[in-house]
């Protein structure tokens, strides 16, 4: 169920969406069959869970799983010295699948919200980081927590610059650029 809703409903790149369960950084909760995309910390220990609702009728359910440390939301390592911040687990696997070139070399973590505590874990881990990328929504929350994250990472000598979805978040996105794609394969089927 988790690929059909990451594959089908987010239009997630199936390779992107691989790797992330193979690494075990995705899985399916037995009880409620909810997406959960899991945190680990730096000895491999997972700390922190974040439950996304697989139905697409009315509000699906979303939230942290109770005792997550928020140091170590959702993320993905590459080692390189850039990391990209989004809120949501989905967003962030949007963004990869938008911009998959070299994805794998860069550091990437969700916030389950506007928190800037799993961005500071991620600056006490990498210490080779030298630019953050503040991907989070375009809305009033993203831009806000944005202003305020990339003040944090000023003080501290890193150097932040804001990445905005031209939609309200990056998911959006993608599914606009699947619909665009889609929109031109048919008319050049018409017209070519």
């Amino acid at each position: 169920r988790v690929y059909a809703y990451l594959l089908k409903k987010r239009l997630i790149d199936r390779e992107v969406l691989s790797t992330f369960v193979w690494a075990g950084l995705i899985y399916e909760d037995e009880k409620y069959h909810n997406a959960v995309f899991v945190g680990f910390d730096e000895h491999g220990v997972p700390r922190h869970g974040h439950k996304r609702g697989l139905y697409t009728m009315g509000q699906s359910y979303r939230g942290n799983i109770e005792g997550s440390d928020p140091r170590h939301s959702f993320h993905y390592l590459g080692g390189d010295d850039t990391l990209y911040v989004f809120e949501a687990p989905i967003d962030l696997l949007s963004y990869i699948s938008l911009f998959p070139e070299g994805w794998q070399a860069h550091n990437y973590v969700a916030c389950c919200g506007t928190s800037s505590i799993p961005v500071m874990e991620m600056l006490r881990q990498l210490p080779q980081l030298r630019q953050v990328y503040l991907c989070l929504d375009n809305d009033a929350a993203g831009h806000a927590a944005s202003e305020r994250m990339g003040k944090l990472l000023e003080e501290r000598g890193i150097s932040a610059e804001r990445l905005v979805p031209q939609q309200k978040d990056w998911n959006d996105d993608l599914k606009a650029e699947q619909e665009n794609k889609m929109e031109r394969s048919e008319l050049c089927q018409t017209f070519c």
